[in-house]
């Protein structure tokens, strides 16, 4: 696999509490899924690989760009105009307008002025805002923030996507929008999806990472990890085979955690 994103012995700390234990992992292209219980590691992995954070110890890969303690700000630099991060909780001005939020990202990456404002419009048209481009920030609800959260990290048609928990505030009919243009992002692009909800991973992503106590619990594709459960005792376990799949692999990384 041809690897957007390369970490290798990833730790990072919390004061006492070690939130990722010597992690290491690659993605290339397509939509990939980051699963694991509240607390396991996936916002921490998230926040280094947007460069928000810096990790305690590791090496970090991102767009042929090392992007650890060690490297110099101009690499950095260039790797964020080169990606998009939706955090769990953004920030914004509630004056601004969508076009004018949006737009104030697509200048912080640097995009070109000339492209910048089609670029705009076609960001939130595609996460279905265009009707409200002109709103102020402070009168949207909840659902079309986290909609002007994920325009914002598309406007410049980032090479490496990474969404934190991004479908929470979204109606039914919204997330199944919302997973259709993963995937067709994912064409061209690298998306880390991280979330808590399985049926969002099984719907738009090809392969899954599970996150637990900071390891790496199980990877593979959605297919194989709902064969995990295809086969077990539904009324033990209860839900979907995906779902059972990721309670079944949450129970064998447990069962064999610190066996080398």
């Amino acid at each position: 696999m041809n690897s957007t994103v390369k970490v290798t012995g990833l730790t990072v700390r919390h004061r006492r509490r070690t939130a990722l234990d010597s992690v290491d992992l690659d993605f290339g292209p397509g939509v990939h899924g980051l699963l694991g219980p509240n607390g396991a590691g996936k916002t921490s992995l998230i926040r280094v690989l947007s460069t928000a954070a810096a990790p305690d110890s590791g090496r970090i890969e991102l767009l042929g760009a090392e992007v650890g303690a060690a490297s110099d700000h101009r690499s950095r630099a260039d790797v964020r105009r080169r990606l998009g991060y939706l955090p769990q909780e953004f920030g914004y001005y509630p004056g601004f307008t969508v076009r004018e939020f949006v737009a104030y990202v697509a200048w912080l990456k640097e995009m070109d002025g000339t492209l910048a404002g089609a670029a705009v419009e076609r960001a939130v048209e595609r996460v279905g805002l265009a009707d409200r481009i002109d709103s102020r920030m402070k009168t949207l609800s909840g659902g079309m923030l986290r909609r002007v959260g994920i325009a914002q990290a598309i406007v410049n048609e980032p090479e490496l996507l990474l969404l934190d928990e991004p479908t929470a505030g979204l109606d039914p009919e919204q997330r199944v929008e919302f997973r259709a243009l993963m995937r067709d992002l994912g064409e061209h692009a690298t998306v880390i999806l991280s979330t808590h909800l399985v049926e969002d991973v099984v719907t738009a992503c090809e392969g899954v990472t599970l996150i637990e106590a900071g390891r790496v619990a199980y990877r593979g594709t959605t297919r194989e990890l709902a064969a995990l459960g295809a086969d077990g005792d539904a009324d033990a376990l209860g839900g979907s085979p995906i779902e059972r799949g990721y309670t079944a692999a949450l129970r064998t990384h447990r069962a064999t955690a610190g066996v080398r």
